[in-house]
């Protein structure tokens, strides 16, 4: 039988209208953290497991994931320079959080909630947003505030992704 999440309802703010740039930041990262919890809320592992359209492995399941590779990559070993590995990938490859063959949304949001709150442990602990990390990928340093930028843009790409995959699943669409 199909288990639906367990997670706690997303509660989902919108960001402020008049703030400075830190804060600014961090309310709309969080905003998008929300909207990819909220497309997933009621959907069953096998629901949350279906992909987009053959040969794409894209499904929310594979979002919830890949986002916490993200997360983890920017946050704990560019920004804090933590010794760390990939959450599911042994050869460093972001895209192989999409393959969800025997995962449950139970880990896959236990590791994603995990790694959420050591990003937003690491980004108040930081003395600005001009704190650097190097990223090898780029063969460059990166400032907090890139980063920060960086996945707003990913968790918004990604989003649009989850409208059209919580569609395809059950006809929810909007938020």
């Amino acid at each position: 039988m199909a288990r639906k999440n367990d997670h706690v309802t997303t509660e989902r703010i919108g960001p402020p209208l008049t703030a400075g740039e830190r804060e600014t930041l961090r309310a709309f990262l969080d905003f998008h953290r929300a909207t990819l919890a909220m497309k997933c809320e009621g959907l069953s592992d096998e629901d949350m497991a279906k992909r987009s359209m053959p040969p794409s492995t894209l499904s929310l399941l594979g979002l919830v994931r890949h986002m916490a590779e993200v997360e983890r990559t920017w946050f704990r070993r560019v920004i804090n320079k933590e010794d760390i590995g990939f959450v599911w990938s042994e050869k460093g490859d972001f895209q192989e959080a999409y393959n969800t063959e025997g995962a449950t949304q139970q880990e896959a949001f236990a590791a994603w909630h995990a790694e959420v709150e050591h990003s937003r442990r690491i980004e108040r602990e930081a003395e600005s947003l001009d704190v650097t990390g190097y990223f090898p990928r780029w063969e460059a340093d990166v400032s907090l505030r890139l980063v920060m930028l960086h996945l707003i843009h990913e968790y918004a790409r990604h989003n649009g992704h989850a409208d059209f995959l919580r569609e395809g699943i059950d006809g929810t669409v909007g938020a």
